[in-house]
């Protein structure tokens, strides 16, 4: 298991990779300022769909980012 600074880091890594810093720094306003239940987000994220349309999709994004 991987330590909160590093998770931190990483995601932060992430979030300027895809969003760049503006973008970035905006999207975690956004989190700070609202009210935020990640746990309910995640279960209704993707109620719609199955876990193979969910699969087909990441693996669609994975071959894309590659």
């Amino acid at each position: 298991m991987i330590s909160d600074m590093q998770i931190r880091y990483n995601g932060m890594k992430l979030l300027r990779e895809h969003l760049g810093i503006v973008e970035a720094e905006k999207f975690i306003a956004l989190i700070k300022k609202e009210s935020f239940n990640y746990t309910e987000w995640q279960r209704t994220l993707w109620s719609d769909q199955s876990v193979d349309d969910i699969f087909h999709q990441a693996k669609k994004f994975y071959e894309i980012d590659q």
